[in-house]
């Protein structure tokens, strides 16, 4: 059974930094593609960042392209997020996601694309 865990969401001060963490068991994760999403109140789930399996390629969305930066770590299962300058409009639900496919070179940032998901962290930026 795949599983993912969100850890590290909190509240912080606009201009602060989070880091997120994203615990993953049960697929192979060094072979999947892995995305942060967010979800603030009353909008739809948007695409944040991408990481390719081994790492060495990412992808943003152009809201968070540098203040945020995506990375993981093969050997420990473990995805993160680390984020800089915070905004209040990065207040948000922050989940991540598996592919849980062989990569085909290709960053897809619709939610549809990604088949496995953890249950979410929140993240609270003060003004």
């Amino acid at each position: 059974q795949v599983q993912l865990v969100e850890s590290g969401g909190g509240l912080v001060q606009a201009g602060g930094s989070l880091r997120l963490s994203c615990a993953a068991s049960g697929h192979t994760f060094s072979q999947s593609v892995m995305g942060w999403f967010r979800q603030a109140p009353g909008k739809e789930r948007e695409f944040v960042a991408a990481v390719s399996p081994g790492g060495t390629m990412t992808y943003y969305a152009d809201s968070v392209k540098g203040r945020f930066t995506i990375s993981r770590d093969n050997a420990k299962n473990t995805m993160y997020l680390q984020m800089s300058s915070l905004e209040p409009a990065d207040a948000a639900v922050y989940y991540c996601a598996s592919k849980g496919a062989r990569w085909t070179g290709i960053f897809h940032t619709d939610t549809r694309a990604y088949v496995y998901w953890g249950q979410g962290t929140q993240v609270t930026v003060s003004s």
